[in-house]
């Protein structure tokens, strides 16, 4: 497999002794930044920190597929939304999928109540990242393949606002001038509480609060701090609740006003409840549907949640799909197709016959996606074939999707974990592009691209992201 060449020449990358000084160096740099986590020990405790896993050196990327990858972004956010208000599509798309997910049935058992009610709010917050892979079929081309787009709880816009520092520090320390100002500015923590705040504006209550709804154990916690942080320059008050603090002590008023320990709560940002586990209980199900009925602003409102379904991803490859969000604009649509990567669905019928039948003959050409979030899910190689041979005669195969595998070529770098050996590795990134919009009925009051992610992961490991412990943070240098 070709190798693109590391952005750091031989002759550091070789010399183990400048590599040990170069990664003492950045550890400290990290922690100086803020590129922070709890640790494992004592996730919900801040009297122990460590720094966030990350790359010793930048990682190349093109310059082409990174401005394709941002330039699309808000194209991808107009059609989240979009989808997000078209029930029949909605319906279409998962009805196979909910007869055989379960979390994906509940999840559209509350929609389909919000729909019979009406909802009680017109503002709609969006904040997704979009994931991509870069497919390197030889030393020329490289084109960008888009993984899957986050509408929920899409995490790293914090961290990633501190990282660009610490490997500005390190190219300079080894004596890399040039390459660390190609480092590029990136602040999503910004951009993404611009639109939070946005949201909170609309919603016209100056004591009313932002609250996020976090995870049991918040080892990532930083992360968060930073758009609180940017919320709080802005005097938004914000609050930290779990679901079951939520069941304790929330309700609606007559007006579907939603209240948490007595305070008013005007925005809702989901950092908890995007995978079947986060639901411990029928109480967090029960919180999920108040807070939904609510007049509070939802980040995301639960159609715009169903819309980052693989599913849903899956349908919108097909042929003339696309063109019934964007009618009027052929650009936009060849823009976002040109990211597709080859999705099949699993449907009970011909169609999902072939795609069997093709996973079967050569399972090392796909990924096998369940509907599930978080990094750490997906199915590979002679996995496939032991999964999908016990459910190809049944409609349980309709909880996945099949995906072209992609191939990007693998970089060398270190990788800097707590505890970790100091090794030089084969790796592999994955780009996310952060988008945020705020809608208020018909009006697009703000769709922008807020900024940027990268990842880098050992080409050993298959599936996983930084939460899961196998990725770490990274930074684009452009090539």
């Amino acid at each position: 497999m070709p190798r693109m060449a590391s952005s750091i020449p031989d002759e550091v990358m070789m010399n183990a002794a400048l590599i040990k000084e170069l990664a003492d160096v950045a550890k400290d740099e990290a922690l100086l930044q803020g590129v922070l986590m709890r640790t494992k020990e004592t996730p919900n405790s801040s009297e122990l920190v460590t720094y966030a896993p990350f790359t010793l050196f930048p990682s190349p990327v093109p310059k082409p597929v990174f401005h394709q990858a941002l330039a699309v972004q808000t194209h991808f956010n107009t059609m989240v939304d979009k989808i997000s208000q078209d029930t029949d599509f909605l319906q279409e798309a998962l009805t196979s999928t909910i007869e055989v997910d379960d979390f994906t049935a509940r999840l559209f058992k509350i929609h389909q109540q919000i729909l019979k009610e009406g909802k009680s709010q017109s503002i709609v917050l969006g904040l997704n990242r979009s994931d991509y892979m870069l497919d390197q079929k030889d030393e020329k081309t490289s084109s960008l393949k888009q993984i899957e787009i986050n509408t929920i709880a899409a995490s790293f816009g914090g961290l990633s606002s501190r990282t660009p520092d610490v490997h500005r520090h390190i190219l300079k320390v080894c004596g890399r001038l040039e390459e660390s100002r190609q480092i590029l500015a990136n602040n999503p923590a910004a951009g993404l509480a611009r639109a939070l705040a946005k949201a909170w504006e609309l919603y016209a209550s100056e004591r009313a609060v932002v609250l996020f709804l976090v995870e049991e154990v918040q080892r990532n916690i930083f992360d968060h701090r930073y758009i609180e942080s940017e919320l709080w320059k802005r005097n938004i008050p914000s609050v930290r609740k779990r679901f079951d603090e939520v069941y304790e002590k929330g309700s609606l008023d007559p007006d579907k006003r939603l209240f948490v320990d007595g305070k008013e709560v005007a925005v809702v940002y989901f950092r908890d409840g995007y995978m079947p586990q986060n639901y411990i209980n029928e109480q967090c199900w029960d919180v999920r549907l108040m807070m939904e009925r609510s007049r509070a602003v939802k980040c995301p409102d639960i159609s715009t949640h169903l819309a980052g379904t693989k599913k849903v991803q899956q349908v919108l490859t097909r042929p003339g799909v696309l063109e019934r969000f964007f009618p009027e604009r052929p650009e936009v649509v060849q823009q976002i197709r040109a990211t597709f990567a080859g999705l099949y669905t699993l449907d009970v019928g011909p169609e999902g016959d072939n795609t069997v039948a093709m996973a079967l003959a050569e399972p090392d050409r796909f990924v096998l996606k369940p509907q599930r979030e978080g990094g750490g899910n997906n199915i590979y190689g002679s996995e496939i074939v032991r999964v999908l041979g016990a459910v190809k005669e049944s409609t349980e195969r309709t909880a996945y999707i099949l995906m072209d595998k992609i191939n990007p070529a693998p970089v060398q770098n270190y990788l800097l974990r707590r505890d970790a050996p100091l090794v030089i590795s084969n790796c592999l990134s994955e780009l996310g592009v952060f988008g945020a919009y705020v809608r208020q009925g018909e009006h697009m009051v703000m769709n922008e691209c807020v900024g940027h992610l990268l990842r880098t992961k050992s080409s050993e490991h298959e599936d996983g992201g930084v939460a899961a412990g196998v990725a770490v943070l990274d930074n684009p240098l452009l090539v």
